[in-house]
């Protein structure tokens, strides 16, 4: 049962600092281009790097 008083607090820590860095990600524009990254996936880069 003294595990529980250990492993309860480090779980609650860990979800606080997971949402924590989240609201950072959203605060800092990570999530702004999400059609980006789905369209680069299309262009083909091969025909780029010929002369």
């Amino acid at each position: 049962m003294s595990v529980l008083a250990y492993l309860i607090p480090v779980a609650l820590g860990m979800g606080a600092a997971g949402l924590a860095l989240f609201f950072w990600a959203m605060r800092n524009g990570q999530f702004e281009d999400l059609d980006g990254a789905a369209n680069r996936i299309l262009i083909d880069d091969e025909d780029q790097d010929l002369p």
